[in-house]
């Protein structure tokens, strides 16, 4: 089935026409007076009177309301003007294109860095021919941002001096970011493409040209390039958000990159910035969008058009139970431990205290128990990440059997940072968890529905399939016995690396302001108090960071497990009597 190009035009301009309005409704939408928060931006010293809040008003068109500033910018935009700064005067446009060539630069240097890791993760799988349980690959998906981005500033910059803190001055500037930004990244790509290798290599046509004597290294490229080609939207959406989604290790380094210049104008409501920045964001998802499908097409060549794919076969992950229990183990007795305790309970001659036999995980800032915080906030992070993880999962399967729409959609939804969602959210519904998973799950279904939809597109396409049709198959049948059980095992699978990464996400908003508010003792919110004093107090900021890391990994080895397990039980029941 090929990909319908005015379906997924159409869903492209509708998104866009959506985003824009949106934004463009956003002083309105936060029930704020626009002309109070400009004022205070320009001048924070300036007092706020009715007169001064009237010139203000007069000077920027908001007595004519929003409609005609949105058509004045469309219009505008049209020849090529983006408008005027509210806080600064200056033309929008060369801040943005100053914001993007810096993230782009950015995301080049974290994508190689993505790219290497990824391919330390895949060559085990491509030197033994077969999987792991990912648990590793897991782990390092899950390390936060922000928090690799202070221990590294901290580590290699400070106390090392080896490298710059903060500016963006030349390529030494970017080497700190571009690893705090490439490490997650590089596990997330690592374990997508070595969960997807097993069952490539165990096809025919790798027997046969190993028999006849085509090198390892023929082998391995060409096992690759058959697994790719479900793939290669990932890789494109990863550097999307490498671009845009880099607000927090921005901010960390002080890069003057688009993401900040989106979330500062957002703060201060500069319309015509902040509407510049997410034009160019979804525009840069969109031509990201377009090459990775056009670079999709090439690999899959004539097989995808004439329906002469094969599936490669189902191959259980041989995951030993001794790791998803050991991992479950450390898990549950260090929350259950902390269920025990007070996690609200201050004690101001303890603060920052070492972990010790009456605080084994340490004290923060406040003098409160570090376990107690861990163990209370299980139930609130894990249930929310689970729940955002299950509807962005559901909603990824169903879209997947509509690639025009699910693409579409996708390249406009994937290139928003969550920052900005949860700002528009909030600002319409106010800050708090429930917002806040709202505005995760608005931008956490992408990847998953571009996976699904890639599959479906090639499960369809099989020659398989077209037997079956032959056959006499009836469609509901081919659903239900074929293209479903191959694609929502490996989108469920990608849905579980993805769960840290969503607890991360309402995370940054939590730190922002926009979702779990103090003192709720939520993971995220753990991890962002902790950051000031990371240098005196590692274990504060380490605990829920271990923590999201220990989830990431028994997520992703008790899935492999049980497959494999299932997988294993079902040949074994297929199998002849003596075989």
């Amino acid at each position: 089935m090929r990909l319908r190009p005015r379906a997924a035009g159409a869903t492209r301009a509708v998104c866009l026409l959506t985003v824009l309005t949106t934004v463009g409704l956003l002083p309105w939408l936060s029930g704020r007076d626009p002309a109070l928060t400009v004022l205070r931006a320009r001048s924070a010293e300036q007092e706020p009177t009715e007169e001064a809040l009237d010139a203000v008003r007069q000077d920027l068109g908001l007595d004519a309301g929003p409609l005609p500033l949105l058509g004045s910018w469309a219009s505008d935009l049209l020849h090529g003007d983006l408008g005027t700064s509210w806080v600064s005067g200056t033309d929008v446009l060369p801040s943005v294109v100053s914001g993007l060539q810096v993230s782009l630069a950015l995301m080049g240097a974290a994508f190689a860095v993505a790219v290497l890791l990824a391919c330390a993760l895949v060559a085990p799988v491509l030197v033994r021919g077969r999987g792991s349980s990912g648990a590793w690959a897991a782990m390092l998906a899950a390390v936060p941002e922000f928090l690799l981005a202070t221990v590294a500033l901290l580590v290699c910059g400070v106390w090392l001096g080896w490298l710059p803190t903060s500016g963006w001055q030349g390529p030494q500037y970017m080497v700190l970011p571009a690893l705090a930004l490439g490490v997650p990244a590089g596990g997330l790509l690592g374990r997508l493409v070595a969960d997807a290798l097993p069952a490539v290599l165990d096809e025919r046509w790798v027997e046969l040209w190993r028999g006849a004597g085509v090198t390892r290294r023929n082998v391995s490229a060409a096992a690759l390039r058959r697994v790719l080609p479900p793939l290669v939207p990932q890789f494109g959406m990863v550097a999307v958000g490498l671009t845009g989604g880099a607000v927090a290790v921005e901010t960390v380094f002080a890069v003057p990159g688009i993401g900040r210049t989106a979330l500062g104008a957002a703060k201060s409501q500069d319309l015509p910035l902040l509407q510049g920045a997410v034009l160019a964001l979804l525009l840069l998802g969109l031509v990201t969008g377009a090459v990775a499908a056009l670079v999709r097409r090439r690999l899959l060549g004539p097989a995808l058009r004439d329906a002469g794919l094969s599936l490669p076969p189902v191959r259980p992950v041989r995951a030993h139970p001794a790791i998803p229990v050991a991992l479950a183990v450390l898990l549950a007795t260090a929350i259950g431990w902390g269920l025990l305790r007070d996690p609200y309970a201050l004690d101001p001659t303890a603060r920052l205290a070492a972990p010790s036999w009456s605080h084994p995980l340490g004290t923060d800032g406040l003098g409160r128990d570090v376990l107690a915080r861990l163990g209370h906030g299980a139930a609130p992070t894990v249930g929310t990440a689970a729940a955002v993880c299950l509807l962005s999962l559901l909603l990824a399967l169903a879209l997947g059997f509509l690639p025009g729409v699910a693409a579409g959609a996708a390249d406009i939804a994937n290139a928003l940072p969550p920052v900005i969602v949860g700002i528009l959210v909030a600002a319409a519904s106010g800050p708090g968890t429930g917002g806040a998973a709202l505005a995760v799950a608005l931008i956490s279904w992408p990847p998953l529905a571009s996976h699904a939809a890639a599959l479906v597109q090639e499960v369809r396409a099989s020659s398989f399939l077209t037997a079956q049709r032959a056959i006499g198959a009836t469609p509901s049948w081919i659903l239900t016995r074929h293209v479903l059980p191959s694609v929502a095992a490996p989108v469920a699978r990608h849905a579980l690396l993805r769960l840290p990464g969503i607890a991360l996400a309402l995370a940054s908003l939590g730190f922002l302001g926009l979702g779990a508010q103090p003192p709720a003792p939520e993971w995220g919110l753990l991890l962002d108090e902790s950051r000031a004093y990371v240098e005196r107090a590692p274990w504060a900021a380490l605990a829920p960071a271990v923590a999201l890391a220990l989830l990431a990994g028994l997520a992703v080895s008790g899935a492999a497990y049980a497959q494999g397990r299932r997988v294993t039980r079902d040949t074994r029941k297929a199998a002849p009597v003596g075989v």
